[in-house]
């Protein structure tokens, strides 16, 4: 039941189709989203403030990601045989995984600025300034570079039984290095964020619900808001991180070859949307 000969299962061949056309309908309604996006952004958010920044950024690691998606499409639909070479393996799983964890950095950037700004309006106010959010934005662009560098190393292609695999972080060869770094990247990039969002926006939601005027529509939407923000992240990065680490300690552990397909199933078909869109189309109903 290891990994490279489930890939000649005929069942998950067929779950790998849908998942190449799923991978289309993302790409087909993402890609150009994002491009409206970032215009809308550029063209029609003037002057910006500094969750707009951020939420430019965000659109920019989301678009980055979607134009990886092709390969994927390509990947899945050819029996999982992939014949675009080494570096592209990495270059997509790189791009998958710096737009998470940036998106994740952004994210939790978004949360503290609208912490700053509901909670703590005359205190913080400086926070609301560009330079703190273009500053913000550089360094979280630098911190996802180097968190995600090490995938440089760890994934790379393999041949197996007359195909070429481009196989995840979950299935890289060096499982000692894999198995720390999975750990590091989910406690820092992952845990660590979403307690800071959690944080954040449980105090949001306190602050709108018990200050004056806690009726008015603009705190009632606000709260609204503040509750979608946190659903979704736990609902879109929550399974992925949780599913990867099974899949990692499964490679060392006694269980059913049921099990492992199971989990390597479930893993595979988490959805794999980085909300970016999402969370940005919920802030333009915010602003109006």
């Amino acid at each position: 039941c290891s990994f490279p000969l489930l890939y000649l299962d005929k069942d998950f061949l067929q779950v790998k189709s849908y998942l190449s056309v799923l991978y289309s309908l993302i790409f087909l309604v993402c890609f150009p989203g994002n491009i409206v996006a970032i215009f809308i952004y550029f063209v029609k958010m003037r002057p910006w403030k500094s969750s707009t920044i951020i939420m430019l950024n965000l659109a920019i690691t989301d678009l980055l990601y979607v134009a990886t998606l092709p390969f994927f499409i390509h990947y899945s639909a050819n029996g999982n045989n992939w014949i675009f070479g080494d570096f592209m393996c990495k270059f997509i799983h790189f791009g998958f995984y710096f737009n998470m964890y940036s998106g994740i950095i952004f994210l939790s950037c978004f949360s503290i600025f609208r912490f700053f700004v509901v909670v703590h309006p005359i205190r913080c106010v400086f926070v609301q300034k560009r330079r703190w959010a273009v500053v913000t934005c550089i360094v979280v662009w630098m911190i996802s570079l180097v968190a995600i560098s090490p995938l440089g190393v760890l994934i790379a292609t393999k041949h197996m039984e007359n195909r070429t695999i481009c196989p995840d972080l979950s299935s890289a060869e060096d499982f000692d290095t894999t198995r720390w770094y999975n750990w590091l990247l989910t406690m820092f990039g992952f845990f660590l964020p979403l307690l800071t969002v959690t944080l954040c926006y449980v105090l949001i939601i306190y602050t709108l619900a018990t200050g004056p005027h806690t009726q008015t529509c603009y705190k009632q939407k606000a709260r609204r808001l503040a509750i979608v923000l946190l659903v979704v992240f736990y609902v879109c990065f929550l399974p992925f991180h949780i599913f990867r680490g099974i899949r990692i300690e499964l490679r060392v552990r006694a269980a059913s070859c049921h099990f492992k397909n199971v989990i390597l199933f479930m893993l595979i078909l988490n959805p794999k949307i980085i909300e970016g869109p999402k969370v940005s189309a919920k802030y333009k109903k915010k602003k109006k």
